[in-house]
């Protein structure tokens, strides 16, 4: 899937069957944040804790977003939230994808 084809998906009913993450942004981009944060809340490693830290930088709450990108061994970005969603989203498709060839 490309982000082209993801972003086609944000006018239907339901997410597509895609990974966890992608899920919580899928529903992050459809205005429901309370159900993306709940999904990356769950989960545990690199990934997850930087869907959270932009999560909660969208959020503006900046203090709890800095301490999950740190937990995700990143930098607060600069950028737009348009623009890290949509790298977020091209990098977990990216993985997604390798995953699926590699089995």
């Amino acid at each position: 899937m490309t982000l082209s084809e993801f972003k086609s998906t944000l006018s239907n009913s339901s997410p597509p069957g895609v990974t966890e993450l992608l899920i919580a942004l899928w529903y992050d981009a459809n205005g429901d944040w309370d159900r993306a944060h709940g999904i990356v809340q769950a989960l545990d490693g690199a990934d997850a804790f930087l869907v959270h830290a932009y999560l909660h930088r969208k959020e503006g709450s900046y203090a709890n977003s800095r301490y999950w990108y740190s937990r995700a061994g990143k930098e607060m970005p600069v950028r737009g939230f348009d623009e890290e969603w949509e790298a977020l989203v091209s990098e977990f498709l990216v993985k997604a994808a390798n995953r699926s060839a590699a089995v």
